[in-house]
């Protein structure tokens, strides 16, 4: 089993997970040295393409990204989302995940669960692909937003799914806009770590979309907490170049070398 797996794993019921999506290398060398998980997510439809959903995200669109995010890698675990589509069956899963997996050089996939795919996640898990699942609102599932687990009846259910991901072989499942009560139970009742998003103090580690918090995509759902609200901090740089151009201010001297421009 991989290393960083297995540290992930030795978390649970010692120490909370940190995990953040990231897109570009960039932003995954600043994560990198404060979280322990970074998701590649499907969220870039969103986040990046404007999408509504996440359903028109592609393989090569993942994969470009990864390779990205890879680069400014070194210590949190990296793992990528199958989009939609590619791993509607065991074939398609373990072609589409060994593309991934060689590709981008990922530690990792994230699957979200249909209720019906833990065969394909164990199938996986076989042929030495490590998963990560996901249960509650999965949007390449769900058209319509709600929370789960309300009722007694919601939250067994919910658990005996998350026990069958955790029977498959996935390592770690995403709970995501879970009542408190059902994160709690399915959390302790898991071997595996839980790893919150909307879903309450009552997991083993949470997740945001690094966009949301802070303040970049516009999307502000209510379990978000914005640390930031980089969108005025552009927009005011932004607004400084556009006037210094304007008024002749910029470039100056000191942005030549040597007298020549360093790039057009």
């Amino acid at each position: 089993m991989n290393k960083k797996i297995i540290r992930i794993l030795s978390k649970k019921n010692k120490s909370k997970l940190v995990c953040l999506t990231a897109y570009s290398k960039s932003i995954a060398k600043i994560l990198d040295k404060y979280v322990d998980i970074v998701l590649v997510g499907d969220s870039m439809a969103n986040v990046l393409y404007g999408h509504e959903n996440t359903h028109k995200i592609s393989l090569e669109n993942i994969i470009q990204h990864a390779l990205s995010v890879k680069q400014g890698i070194k210590k949190s675990l990296l793992v990528v989302d199958m989009p939609r589509g590619s791993y509607n069956s065991v074939k398609n899963a373990e072609k589409n995940s060994k593309i991934i997996m060689k590709k981008t050089r990922c530690v990792a996939v994230k699957i979200e669960s249909n209720q019906n795919n833990f065969k394909i996640i164990n199938h996986l898990v076989k042929k030495k692909i490590p998963v990560m699942g996901h249960i509650g609102y999965t949007p390449q599932f769900k058209k319509k937003f709600k929370v789960e687990g309300e009722t007694n009846k919601e939250q067994h259910n919910l658990l005996k799914e998350a026990k069958l991901i955790e029977e498959a072989g996935a390592f770690s499942i995403v709970l995501e806009c879970l009542t408190p009560h059902a994160a709690k139970l399915i959390t302790e009742n898991l071997k595996i770590p839980t790893i919150g998003i909307g879903s309450s103090l009552n997991c083993d580690g949470q997740i945001l979309v690094t966009d949301d918090m802070l303040g970049l995509s516009g999307f502000y759902p209510r379990f978000v907490k914005k640390y930031a609200n980089l969108n005025r901090i552009i927009e005011k740089a932004v607004k400084k170049y556009s006037r210094e151009v304007k008024l002749n201010k910029f470039p100056k001297k000191n942005n030549f070398l040597n007298g020549t421009k360093l790039r057009n």
